[in-house]
């Protein structure tokens, strides 16, 4: 249009300027001829000086018309020039993969290219002339392709990030806009969904790693090797450590552990730069409050693209009591493979949404039965067959679906054959909140199921004889009460007393009366002709015998009276003994277990008044005893006000060798009661009056009181072991007294530790385990005390960390004649050291016992080979009370 508005001017301007000079030329030959002719001819013209002034104006009008025309063309040029840049510049704008819009000073749109509005979905019909940019985001919010005001755009899309736009299908769009210097503006649209994918990509993979490594039983640190600061820590090291990630991380380590421990690692560190295999392996002493712990270390150098050293990363195992690792670290392996492939676990991790191993450690080749390499993008259905992929796949749905942590035992087929394995599953949650990834741990559980299926059957029955013991007695007794009730059905209950043990011990010794007790236990077996026999307790016996009563329980109670009268022949000695027996009979003396064994038992109290070797049916008046007991409860509650109560302390040694080589570390203080008129009573008659009574509250204390007070003045500072009840846990407040008392003594609580059994955590487990770890935040050591001798549960070891778990003396005795009891005591020292508690066995009396103990690692043991419990002044030279007073006499 300005083209052909430019050439309508044009000719209309020659036009004008040929009629000008038409005109021009006659008027200017009728002005000279006038000049020069005469007045007389002035009516007259010469037409040859008309023609001369026609053909003048005729070439002053063509050579105008010709600049003109020069003119035109030159300008018709430089327009086609223009155009061309214009288009040139807008061709490229439209083809750049960013959407430009420009504006103008008055916030005109001036240009606007194709990208932006293939962005937006608009076409150019949508804009119009002297559009306005606030016109624009008008139409884009309409339609839904802009979700913020115009002053929010503006302010956003003005900064130095920009403004990310979410369109409706999922694509995002950076916005920058820019002020020019002549007022205009330039805004800059680009779509970068594929660089934010990449990004949720990365912080993915970067969650998905932190996962695995925080799922990890090992210790793993990173540190810069620049500054020596930490740069990451994960839980297994925070356990380790006792410190939180945040206590850590950036932290030098000689900000965080003492100097001899911040030393060993800087040695340590620098001896992994120095070495030129890329890994140094050590070991090295740390502090862990009270306690020195040795660590094994694998150290290894990560390196830039310029194989610079960058980081330093620190793999470390607690082996104070196992000196190597379990496997070799490879040292070709990348950081996370180092990591896992040294986990003593099976380890796989599996992608959520379409069921393929991710990862697998080498543990997990035993499950797999192939190279991990080879399992990684496989599926279960790809690797096991069809029913094993079935049953894999349905445990991976659930633990799936409930997002959370979902443990189980099964058994897999490996290639050494079916192993128990207990498999742990972990969701992995995405930023979403989805399952994205599935962790599985498998533990081979095979070995550690048979010892605590061992340890099940130590629960239930005598360690030297094998019977069944007090609780599995009780238990037959309620199930036959069950079976016979409604019926006119009888049994009866035999309490029987071995007569003569004590003897035999005193003139044989007690290895030589546990063997009697063994052929006793299998000479009731033979003659009871299939009833319940169990060791109720040391020499006592119970049976159940069925049929016409009270006729079959006296007939069976001669057959065992004649049974063990026979001359035993043990160890080449002629020995002899002898049984007293107490009778009940169901339903007539009792309906209950405990009642039925407690009236059976009254029976044997009176038969052994009458007789020994004799048998007594229960009657009412025998509750003669259970008023007996009531008199001996008074006397008790009285005993430590009359000061009749004393302690009598039992060495505790280290398991040496030989009884030289075994050091004494500690005592145990044990209650006594010189009666005034029934002289010394038995423990074992007046510890479960105290516990039934609840005397045993005050006398633990006492107990506790003069432990500490006397351990306190001890030279040497040996440790002092005290039995709690668990009635002090019932009533009172444990951790109160022993606080106090170790203030008032002034006794370090390291050196005080105490004993409890089992039936601390029964009553109630949840209050139990919750004042057990109030004690051990005083700083006293606990101890397990009887283990096995009851009711003991593996579980108790798992929810507490003991310092100690005590061997019953009934699996000591036996060693060296029976294998199951040495097994079993292998399995219990195994089990304590790989739960990291020390182990002392009670009731040492012979070298070979010792000497069996030591060689199996037992760290402690107690009994009447060290020492038999007696007063502490019998023992000064061993708490160095005797040079204190040597060396008090030579200075005086």
């Amino acid at each position: 249009m300005a083209d052909k508005n430019w050439h309508a001017s044009g000719t209309t301007s020659v036009q004008a300027l040929v009629c000008l000079a038409c005109t021009a030329a006659p008027a200017r030959a009728f002005a000279l001829s006038d000049h020069f002719a005469p007045q007389g001819y002035l009516g007259r013209l010469d037409p040859n000086l008309v023609w001369e002034a026609l053909l003048g104006g005729i070439a002053v009008c063509s050579f105008l018309a010709a600049i003109v025309l020069w003119i035109h063309s030159a300008l018709r040029r430089a327009r086609r020039t223009q155009l061309r840049r214009n288009a040139f510049v807008s061709s490229a704008l439209n083809n750049l993969n960013q959407g430009v819009v420009m504006t103008d000073a008055q916030a005109r749109i001036i240009f606007c290219n194709d990208r932006y509005l293939e962005i937006y979905g608009l076409a150019r019909s949508d804009l119009w002339t002297d559009m306005g940019g606030a016109d624009l985001l008008r139409i884009r919010r309409d339609r839904g392709v802009l979700g913020v005001s115009d002053n929010e755009f503006y302010e956003k899309a003005a900064s130095s990030n920009g403004l990310i736009t979410e369109l409706p299908d999922g694509r995002a769009i950076l916005v920058k806009y820019f002020v020019l210097p002549n007022g205009g503006s330039v805004a800059t649209h680009l779509d970068v969904s594929e660089q934010r994918t990449l990004s949720r990509q990365l912080a993915s993979t970067k969650q998905f790693l932190e996962s695995v490594l925080d799922n990890v039983p090992v210790c793993v640190a990173a540190k810069n090797i620049e500054d020596g600061r930490y740069i990451f820590a994960n839980r297994a090291f925070e356990r380790f450590s006792r410190y939180s990630r945040d206590r850590i991380v950036g932290k030098r380590a000689d900000e965080i552990f003492r100097p001899a421990t911040a030393a060993s690692i800087a040695a340590a560190d620098r001896a992994a730069l120095a070495s030129t295999e890329g890994q140094y392996r050590s070991e090295i002493k740390v502090e862990r409050g009270a306690e020195s712990r040795i660590l094994s270390s694998v150290r290894v150098i990560a390196r830039d693209e310029n194989n610079q050293p960058e980081f330093l990363i620190a793999l470390f195992d607690d082996v104070t009591d196992r000196r190597s690792l379990s496997e070799e670290l490879e040292s070709t392996k990348k950081f996370l493979e180092l990591v896992v492939d040294n986990i003593p676990v099976a380890l796989i991790v599996e992608q959520v949404k379409d069921g393929r191993y991710l990862l697998a450690n080498r543990s997990a080749e035993a499950i797999l039965n192939r190279k991990r390499e080879d399992a990684t993008g496989l599926t279960a259905s790809d690797i096991f067959n069809a029913k094993e992929a079935k049953l894999i796949i349905a445990r991976d749905e659930a633990a799936i679906k409930k997002r959370g942590m979902i443990t189980e035992e099964h058994p897999i087929s490996t290639k050494d054959g079916l192993r128990l394995f207990l498999t742990r599953r972990a969701t992995v949650l995405s930023d979403a909140g989805e399952p994205e990834y599935l962790i599985k741990t498998h533990e081979d559980v095979t070995d550690r199921r048979q010892t605590e299926s061992r340890m099940a059957h130590m629960a239930y029955h005598d360690g030297l004889t094998d019977l069944p013991n007090r609780a599995a007695f009780l238990q037959a007794l309620t199930q036959m009460i069950e079976a016979c009730e409604g019926t006119d059905e009888e049994f009866a209950v035999l309490c029987i007393d071995l007569d003569g043990l004590k003897e035999v011990n005193d003139v044989f010794g007690h290895a030589l009366g546990d063997k009697l007790l063994v052929e006793v236990a299998q000479r009731l077996q033979n003659a009871a002709r299939g009833g319940v026999v169990a060791r109720l307790s040391g020499d006592e016996f119970g049976l159940i015998i069925d049929g016409k009563q009270p006729d079959a329980g006296l007939a069976l109670a001669h057959q065992l009276g004649e049974a063990i009268a026979q001359e035993f022949q043990i160890d080449g000695r002629a020995v002899r003994a002898g049984v007293t027996t107490g009778m009940s009979v169901f339903p007539h003396n009792g309906a209950e277990g405990a009642s039925l064994l407690a009236n059976a038992g009254a029976a044997l109290f009176r038969a052994k008044q009458k007789s020994r070797g004799t048998i007594s049916l229960y009657q009412p008046e025998m509750d003669q005893q259970i008023r007996d007991r009531r008199v001996l409860h008074q006397d008790l509650s009285k005993a430590i006000k009359n000061g009749e109560l004393s302690l009598a302390f039992q060495p505790q040694g280290v398991a040496g060798h030989t009884v030289a080589e075994s050091e004494i570390i500690g005592f145990e203080a044990l209650a006594r009661w010189q009666h005034p008129v029934r002289g010394q009573v038995s423990p074992a008659e007046f510890i479960p009056i105290a516990e039934e009574s609840g005397l045993i509250v005050e006398m633990g204390e006492w107990i506790l009181r003069q432990a500490c007070g006397e351990a306190a003045s001890w030279a040497k500072p040996l440790q002092v072991a005290v039995n709690l009840s668990p009635a002090q846990f019932a009533h009172g407040d444990v951790v109160g007294l022993v606080h106090s008392i170790l203030l008032e003594t002034g006794l370090s609580p390291g050196r005080l530790e105490l004993e409890i059994t089992e039936g601390v955590l029964i009553e109630d487990f949840d209050r139990g385990l919750a004042l057990l770890r109030r004690l051990k935040a005083l700083g006293v050591r606990i101890s397990m005390d009887d283990f096995g001798s009851g009711y003991s549960s593996l579980s108790y070891l798992q929810a507490f960390p003991f310092d100690k778990i005590k061997i019953d003396r009934a699996f000591v005795i036996n060693l060296g004649r029976n294998p199951q009891s040495a097994a079993i005591v292998r399995a219990v020292i195994d089990l304590g050291h790989g739960l990291e508690m020390s182990i002392i066995a009670e009731g040492v009396e012979t070298i070979e016992q010792l000497a069996f103990l030591a060689k199996e690692g037992c760290d402690g043991v107690q009994g009447y080979l060290l020492g038999k419990p007696l007063p502490i002044g019998q023992y000064a030279r061993l708490i160095g009370r005797a040079e204190t007073i040597e060396l008090a006499l030579k200075t005086g």
